[in-house]
């Protein structure tokens, strides 16, 4: 099991680092640019190509069956889940596999509103509750993944 961060603009990096490091578990860092990662024997650093969806596309390409993947791109998320792997959402959202469809669905809605030129508005700002949400979505998940394993 491993945690991969789609890091471009991810507000919970550090979080994930400590999750990671409770357990036990490498967390690699993806990114387009340098990103400062701790000193750390299980955090690694991948920087890929600039381009749109470069660094999804090497997240997806790496998920294996239990690794999760905290990642805002709900694409990527339906990639990871394909993969058998587990994406969460930085505000804690789980993304599963009954749930994927309709937020698939809302992202192509919200896409073509935003085309005609409607002014969405974008998402809410990330709160401190969102940080907490986020914290104990991930541990439940490695705690679902290690019960897997035994």
């Amino acid at each position: 099991m491993r945690i991969f961060i789609d890091a471009d603009a991810c507000p919970v990096k550090d979080e994930t680092y400590k999750v990671g490091a409770r357990y036990g578990l490498t967390t690699t860092v993806v990114s387009n640019s340098f990103i400062a990662i701790p000193p750390s024997k299980l955090i690694d650093r991948m920087i890929v190509d600039a381009g749109p969806d470069v660094a999804d596309d090497w997240i997806a390409e790496q998920c294996r069956p239990g690794d999760l993947v905290v990642t805002n791109d709900i694409p990527l998320a339906d990639r990871v889940l394909k993969a058998g792997g587990t994406p969460i959402a930085p505000n804690g959202r789980l993304f599963t596999a009954d749930s994927i469809g309709s937020a698939l669905a809302q992202r192509s809605i919200m896409e073509h509103i935003r085309s005609t030129g409607e002014i969405t508005g974008g998402p809410r700002p990330f709160a401190a509750a969102d940080r907490s949400r986020f914290l104990q979505a991930l541990d439940e998940a490695v705690n679902r993944e290690r019960r897997k394993r035994r």
